[in-house]
C-alpha cells in the first residue's frame, strides 16, 4: 500500500537540482507550474435607461413606419404581422459599446485556459491566418494555459467581436454573472446617466443567468448580467424620453429622421481608414458603419496583409470575383462614430447587429418542441443597406448555426444590466 508523503518529507527526498527546481517553482507560483492565470478583469461603461413603463409601438417587420398599436395596421394589407416592441417596465443598464475582440479574448482564455474549446466558442474560421480580412482571434495550441488565444492582430482589439452566436453571448454573460464586481462608478454627461463595471470573469459559464443545461434557456435571476431581451435593446436604441421623433421613438439609433422617407433622413455613412478600421470621418454627424447604396461600403484589411489577399483569401473557397461581392463591409473601431442613440448608446445602428435574448417563433411559424431555438436581432452591419437601421429591422435566427457563425463575420454582442449589482471585491 502507498503511504502519503509530506510536502517536506517528497523535498528532501529530491535530488540537489530537482529540489532547487521544486523551490523555485513554489516561490513563483502556480502560473510558472502550467497553472492557468488569474481570471480577466473586464471592464464595461453602461448607460441607464429609465422611463419605466413606456409606451410600445407596432412596427411591420421591415416596413419603414411605426404605429401607435398594432390595432392601426390592417391584417390582410401587411405581412409578416405586427409586433409591439420597445416597452420596459423597469430601470436597467445596458453596455454603451459593443463587446470587444480584447474583451472576448480575455474570456475565451479566463474559462477555457487549456484551449480545448469544450463548449464550441470559437471556430478555426476566426484566425487572420484563415480569413486575413475578418479573422479577429488566433489560437495556438502551444501556448501556456491561460495563453491559448490571443487578438489576431492589434487592429482587431477595439473592434466589436463579430463572431457570437447566442450560446457563446449567454456564456459570456455566465461568465459576468458569476464573477465579482470588484469596482462600480455612476457618471454623467448632459441628459445621460453612466455606470462603469469594472467585473473579474469567472470560469463558470454553464450556470449563472442562464441555465446551459436546458435548450431554449431564459434568464434564472431578476438581478445581473443579461444579453439585453429585443424590448430592451429598443428601447435603448429607438425610444426618446423627451417626446422626438415619431409617438416617441426614432426611426435610427441615431437621429429620428422620418417614418415613411425610404431613407432620406438616414445617417451618413461611416469612412474608415484603410488599415485600421479608423473612422476618419466623425465631423460628418449622425453618422453610422453601414453599407450606402451605390457607394463603395466602409472597409479595411490588417496591416499584416496586403489588400489583394484580404480580398481573395477566405475560408469558404469562394472565388475572388463572388467573394468581393458577398463579403464587403467591416467592422469599425467602437463608439468613434460618435452619435449616441437618446439613452446615450454608441453604435446600436450599423457596425454588428447584435443579439437579444428573445425566443421568437422559427420563419415558417411552426415551432417544436425539438426544433430549433430562433432569436431576435437587431441593429444593422457594415455590409448591409439602410434600412437594416430602421426600428423595424427584427432580424432572427437560431441560436446555435454553427455554420452561419463561422461565415458571417458581424454577429456581436452588447451586454445589459438587471438591477442594483453590488460590489464583491473578494
Amino acid at each position: 500500500m502507498r503511504t502519503r508523503r509530506t510536502a517536506s518529507a517528497a523535498l528532501k527526498s529530491c535530488p540537489l537540482p530537482l529540489l532547487g527546481l521544486a523551490v523555485a517553482l513554489a516561490l513563483l507560483g502556480p502560473a510558472a507550474a502550467g497553472a492557468a492565470p488569474a481570471p480577466s478583469v473586464l471592464t464595461f461603461k453602461t448607460v441607464k435607461v429609465g422611463a419605466p413603463g413606456n409606451p410600445s409601438v407596432g412596427i411591420v417587420p421591415f416596413t419603414d413606419a411605426v404605429y401607435s398599436s398594432c390595432a392601426e395596421v390592417v391584417p390582410a394589407e401587411k405581412q409578416p404581422p405586427c409586433q409591439q416592441v420597445g416597452a420596459v417596465g423597469y430601470r436597467y443598464g445596458i453596455g454603451q459599446l459593443e463587446v470587444t475582440v480584447a474583451q472576448y479574448v480575455d474570456f475565451l482564455n479566463t474559462v477555457d485556459p487549456a484551449g480545448r474549446n469544450k463548449h464550441k466558442l470559437y471556430s478555426s474560421t476566426e484566425s487572420g491566418t484563415e480569413w486575413p480580412k475578418y479573422g479577429q482571434i488566433d489560437f495556438s495550441a502551444p501556448a501556456a494555459a491561460g495563453h491559448h488565444y490571443s487578438v489576431a492582430s492589434p487592429e482587431w482589439a477595439d473592434k466589436p467581436y463579430g463572431f457570437a452566436n447566442f450560446l457563446r453571448s449567454a456564456r459570456f454573460a455566465n461568465s459576468l454573472y458569476n464573477g465579482q464586481v470588484i469596482a462600480k462608478q455612476a457618471t454623467s454627461a448632459g441628459s445621460f446617466k453612466y455606470v462603469t463595471y469594472r467585473v473579474r470573469l469567472s470560469r463558470r459559464t454553464e450556470v449563472g443567468m442562464y441555465d446551459m443545461h436546458v435548450r431554449a434557456m431564459t434568464r434564472s435571476h431578476k438581478t445581473g448580467f443579461v444579453v439585453p431581451s429585443q424590448n430592451e435593446w429598443i428601447k435603448a436604441a429607438y425610444y426618446d424620453p423627451n417626446g422626438g421623433g415619431k409617438y416617441s421613438y426614432w426611426q435610427y439609433p441615431t437621429n429620428p429622421g422620418a417614418f415613411g422617407d425610404e431613407g432620406a433622413a438616414a445617417p451618413h455613412q461611416a469612412k474608415l481608414n484603410p488599415t485600421t478600421g479608423d473612422v476618419t470621418n466623425a465631423s460628418e454627424q449622425p453618422l453610422a458603419n453601414f453599407h450606402q447604396s451605390e457607394t463603395a461600403a466602409p472597409s479595411w484589411c490588417p496591416s499584416a496583409f496586403t489588400t489583394t489577399t484580404c480580398a481573395t483569401v477566405n475560408p469558404l473557397g469562394i472565388k475572388a470575383s463572388t467573394y468581393e461581392k458577398a463579403y464587403q463591409g467591416s467592422l469599425e473601431t467602437v463608439g468613434q462614430a460618435k452619435t449616441t442613440s437618446p439613452w446615450g448608446t454608441l453604435d446600436q445602428g450599423g457596425n454588428a447587429v447584435e443579439w437579444t435574448d428573445t425566443i421568437t417563433a422559427p420563419p415558417s411559424g411552426r415551432s417544436g418542441a425539438h426544433g430549433r431555438v430562433w432569436r431576435r436581432l437587431h441593429g444593422g452591419i457594415a455590409n448591409a443597406p439602410v434600412y437594416q437601421l430602421w426600428l423595424s429591422a427584427v432580424g432572427l435566427q437560431p441560436q446555435d448555426n454553427t455554420f452561419y457563425t463561422a461565415t458571417y463575420p458581424w454577429l456581436g454582442i452588447r451586454i445589459g444590466v438587471l438591477g442594483n449589482l453590488k460590489l464583491n471585491k473578494h
